[in-house]
């Protein structure tokens, strides 16, 4: 029998954007153990902002689990949060109301800014350091610094050997600033991919006296980008059927479901979604082949192939819930009837 150290890992009720949380319990098992074989466990969610203090406790239900390469034995267990009868799922917990679909794709790219002192990660102690141009996927400590480059790394590194699906890394538009992408076949896995991926990012730049600061736009009304989280998204339909009749009514659906994703497209979207820095307005819904100042961004690739592939909704931000992002999107492509095509051509 082994001692194994699982890390369970959950998200806190704080609004309008929840916090990662964890804690260890220690468990014996002869192999690494299976999901089933993870018990719940309880913590006190008048901590959380999950429960008052009277009646304060929660219990964590694992629901994936992956190897933890910085841990000798270690496991990592990502949870939903439950009421105490281990039935109900917490109104905090979103995950568990996520619309799933084994057919559906989704990338996400999580750009986030590193920080240090209350400053971004290469600025200087007052002011600004040069004008946006050369930091974008650039090299050379100039551009990335001495310390970045070393972080994204090994947070690459670790994502790989804990089985998570990262597909890759670059430095972005703003000093400071970066990205990784995760991709995952099902909205549910590749959400929990993102969850965490970022859970990893912050464990990690502790020992480095860095923070991850994933706010929007954390340089408010400058000439400097926020941060996104784009959305790229395919059903079997989209890749295997789509068609210019079925993009131009999915467009349709999306243009009248404009606020509902605004909703669900993380705090303070209003400060970045401005028309400028490679963003659309929040209040209008357009799209573009190629272009990264539209809310949603169709591949050439997409238009290539017979209007067949993915597509990439720029809209949700860096803070954004993967969950709820995940499943508007698919609530919106329900809508929109697969048999279009042949419905008109009768």
């Amino acid at each position: 029998m082994t001692k194994y150290k699982l890390e369970y890992i959950w998200l806190d009720g704080y609004k309008p954007t929840p916090n990662l949380r964890g804690k260890t319990l220690i468990k014996e098992f002869d192999a690494f153990p299976t999901l089933e074989q993870l018990p719940l466990w309880g913590f006190d969610g008048s901590s959380t902002m999950q429960a008052e203090g009277n009646s304060s406790d929660c219990v964590l239900k694992p629901v994936a689990v992956y190897p933890d390469p910085e841990r000798k034995n270690g496991v990592l267990a990502l949870c939903e949060v439950m009421m105490p009868d281990a039935k109900t799922p917490h109104p905090s917990n979103t995950r568990a109301s996520i619309l799933d679909d084994d057919g559906a794709w989704f990338g996400f790219e999580q750009e986030y800014f590193f920080y240090q002192n209350g400053r971004p990660l290469g600025f200087p102690d007052a002011g600004f350091p040069a004008p946006q141009g050369p930091y974008y996927c650039g090299v050379g400590y100039g551009n990335v610094g001495a310390t970045a480059r070393k972080i994204v790394e090994e947070h690459l590194d670790i994502c790989l050997a804990a089985g998570i699906n990262h597909e890759g890394i670059n430095a972005e538009v703003a000093k400071g600033q970066w990205e990784f992408q995760v991709f995952g076949k099902g909205s549910r896995k590749a959400a929990d991919e993102i969850w965490l991926a970022r859970y990893l990012l912050q464990r990690l730049t502790e020992k480095y006296g860095i923070d991850v600061e994933y706010h929007c736009k954390p340089l408010g009304d400058t000439d400097w980008n926020g941060s996104g989280m784009h959305a790229n998204f395919s059903t079997a339909y989209m890749r295997e059927v789509g068609g210019t009749d079925y993009f131009e009514a999915l467009m349709d659906a999306f243009a009248e479901a404009r606020a509902d994703h605004i909703a669900v497209y993380g705090p303070d979207n209003h400060m970045r979604l401005t028309g400028k820095h490679e963003t659309a307005s929040i209040h209008q819904f357009s799209h573009g082949v190629a272009d990264r100042g539209a809310s949603i961004r169709v591949p050439h690739s997409f238009v290539n192939n017979g209007y067949r592939g993915y597509l990439e909704d720029r809209r949700p931000n860096s803070q954004g819930d993967p969950y709820q992002i995940a499943s508007q999107i698919l609530k919106t492509i329900a809508t929109v009837p697969t048999d279009i095509e042949n419905r008109e051509a009768a």
